[in-house]
This record gives C-alpha cells, structure tokens and sequence, in this order.
C-alpha cells in the first residue's frame, strides 16, 4: 500500500502535537494525511475522543491508516472495539501512554492529567481487528517498555522496540524522525501482502 491508497488520520495524544512535531509533519508532507481534531485536547473525555476518530474513520473515502501518538495511541485502542469492520487497512501506533499509570506522568504545558475525568483507564487489552505496529521507547515517561509489550501482545500487533527514544516526539528530538518515516512505509508495504 502507498500512503495514496489510504486515508491516513493523524491521531495526536494528550495537548496535541507541535508545528515541530513529526506527525505535525507528516500531515503537512502526506497529501492523503490528516488530523483528527478534537474538542479538548488538555481536559480530554474518552467517549469525545473516540467518537471523532469513528466519525473521521467511516467519512473516509479510502482505507484508513490510523497514525497514533501517546494518548492518541489508547483513543485508538478504545476506538478498536467500537470501530465498523472492515474499514481500518492498519494502526502505525507511537510511545503509547498508559492511562493507568497517568500519577507518573510528567506536567504538559502547565497541566497534569486527570485520570479520572478522563476515562482512558483501564486499558483495553483486546485484539485489534486490524493489522498494527507498536513502536515502544525503553525510557518513555509516559508508558514502560514492560507495558508497551503487554499492550502490543494483547493487540495483536508487532512491537518495535526503539531503544532510547524518550517519548518520540519533538522535545526529544524527533521533529523530523526519519527512522519513523521508514518505519511506517515498511508498515505500508505490509499491509499491501
């Protein structure tokens, strides 16, 4: 599959992703690519942030490719269970957050999260009706490598553990990260077979 084949939907986390960021990037670079916005991206509500990705999901005129960050990557996995079959061609999902241990969490732009009025806890661990990637940072403050494997195990989907990356986004020095660039057109190409 090339990225022209597919509706590709950018699926930021928690405070959205950055100018800098590389999904940010993407987007502006990938002419099939684009965002899903979300009412609040600070205060976010689960059941709000599901319902967008659906909703961008069956509008698309292609198959779709789900392009997820941080807690972009949990509203997919949410989203997983409630999605209509058939219309998801892959999830290409970045340095998960985990929801359940959102206390550890660093501060983001002033705010800490709020666990439960958000309800992204607990985490599904269903299979995903879809094919998907995991790329998992081993010192990401936002998500363990010991529960990047239990999600990935759980979902179905292939784990690629990236070393060292923090939380691979634009404050750890992946604004452009050509290592993911590759990484989602080799995700494609698998999802062509």
């Amino acid at each position: 599959m090339r990225t022209s084949d597919a509706d590709i939907l950018i699926v930021p986390g928690w405070s959205n992703s950055s100018d800098d960021h590389w999904q940010s990037r993407w987007e502006r670079n990938l002419k099939t690519a684009r965002r899903i916005d979300q009412e609040s991206w600070i205060s976010p509500r689960r059941d709000a942030w599901v319902g967008r990705i659906i909703e961008a999901t069956t509008q698309s005129s292609r198959p779709v490719v789900l392009v997820a960050h941080s807690l972009g990557v949990a509203a997919v996995a949410h989203a997983g269970r409630r999605m209509p079959k058939g219309l998801v061609a892959g999830a290409f999902l970045v340095a998960p957050a985990d929801p359940e241990n959102a206390a550890s969490w660093p501060e983001t732009k002033g705010e800490l999260f709020d666990i439960e009025a958000s309800g992204f806890a607990p985490m599904p661990l269903e299979r995903l009706a879809f094919p998907a990637a995991l790329i998992a940072s081993s010192n990401d403050p936002y998500c363990s490598i010991e529960r990047a494997r239990l999600f990935a195990d759980a979902w179905g989907a292939t784990l690629v553990e990236a070393g060292d990356l923090g939380h691979i986004n634009a404050d750890s020095g992946h604004g452009p990260w050509p290592e993911g660039v590759l990484r989602f057109g080799g995700f494609l190409s698998q999802l062509a077979q």
